[in-house]
């Protein structure tokens, strides 16, 4: 009988990761063969737009194997913020991680699925709050991968250490002031920036001075205003909005990580935005000789970004499985 309740209980946990999650694969595309894994759980920039959004593009475009998980409820709902992510086992197979979460303290089963990701120098990319996307007691055995952690083995944690920056401040009020990325002149030519032009975001600022060695590919300049052409906020200067740098791994085995501190489902529908985090997908993964500078970054399906104001709200219980296929609205909203 014992063994048949844990043979019950192990079945319905597998059911909820596979239902807390969602799968796209592609049929063709220099990706086919590959698995990235995209961790989705912020409170306010909706990751749970962008990183499916990504994830359709990136299956059916180029062709990877694409797993989103989420935070969810109790009731499998996405609840952002939640630092519940079933279906975490799923990194054991990832070729790159892509993560955009913030203040997280997940479970230790959960947890060391990440961990053992880093220990084996994963590529990585990671999006605005990801610099900050851990907030674990000092008491836990993660402790140090928390945002700022203060001991010297692994100082600032897994943001400062991994990415390049912990939580540093805002530069730039969300909702007032938007974003425009500048491409450095002298790394006009790296392959992330291959046919990526006048980037812009509507998110406010995040200041960053990320620890070397790390390579900026785009500097961010705060604007006076939400649109494209609205003036530059001269108290101030631009600061490192995309870069890339590596980490080590438990074995000495470097990962290559790609690391911008904006991504809210509002600035993806910035095509040059958008093509700037498609390519950094595939140069953190290896395949920066396939990156074309006129490759496919289109959406795929209907795309309904809710960050900025007025723009509608995500329909209230939606769940992962709501957004399965190409077609599916993403996210369903409130009313339609």
């Amino acid at each position: 009988m014992k063994k048949f309740i844990k043979l019950i209980t192990g079945l319905a946990v597998i059911n909820s990761s596979l239902f807390a999650q969602l799968t796209f694969e592609g049929d063709e595309g220099p990706g086919k063969g590959k698995n990235i894994v995209l961790i989705a759980s912020d409170h306010e920039y909706r990751s749970e737009e962008t990183l499916p959004a990504m994830a359709r593009i990136l299956a059916k475009h180029y062709g990877f194997k694409c797993v989103t998980l989420f935070g969810v409820n109790d009731k499998g709902e996405i609840s952002p913020g939640n630092s519940n992510i079933p279906g975490m086992e799923a990194l054991k197979d990832a070729d790159l991680m892509v993560v955009f979460t913030r203040f997280q303290n997940w479970s230790d089963e959960q947890m060391q699925h990440f961990v053992d990701y880093l220990d084996r120098g994963g590529p990585i990319v990671g999006l605005r709050t990801a610099t900050h996307g851990f907030k674990i007691p000092a008491n836990s055995k993660w402790a140090k991968y928390s945002n700022g952690y203060g001991g010297n083995e692994y100082k600032d944690g897994w943001g400062r250490q991994v990415l390049g920056e912990k939580w540093a401040g805002h530069y730039g009020g969300n909702h007032r002031q938007s974003t425009r990325l500048d491409i450095v002149p002298d790394k006009k030519d790296h392959p992330i920036l291959r046919g990526v032009k006048n980037m812009w975001a509507q998110c406010g600022g995040y200041f960053a001075d990320p620890l070397p060695p790390y390579e900026a590919l785009a500097m961010a300049q705060p604007l006076k205003g939400m649109k494209p052409d609205s003036p530059a906020d001269e108290k101030r200067k631009p600061v490192p909005g995309a870069w890339t740098r590596s980490y080590e791994g438990k074995d000495g085995n470097k990962g290559r990580v790609f690391t911008s501190t904006y991504g809210a489902s509002d600035d993806i529908e910035n095509e040059g935005y958008r093509r700037l985090l498609i390519n950094g997908c595939l140069w953190a993964v290896g395949l920066e000789k396939q990156i074309k500078a006129d490759s496919d970054v289109s959406f795929v399906g209907p795309f309904n970004a809710t960050w900025g104001r007025g723009k509608g709200r995500r329909k209230s219980g939606t769940k992962p499985e709501d957004m399965k296929g190409w077609n599916t609205p993403i996210v369903p909203l409130q009313g339609k």
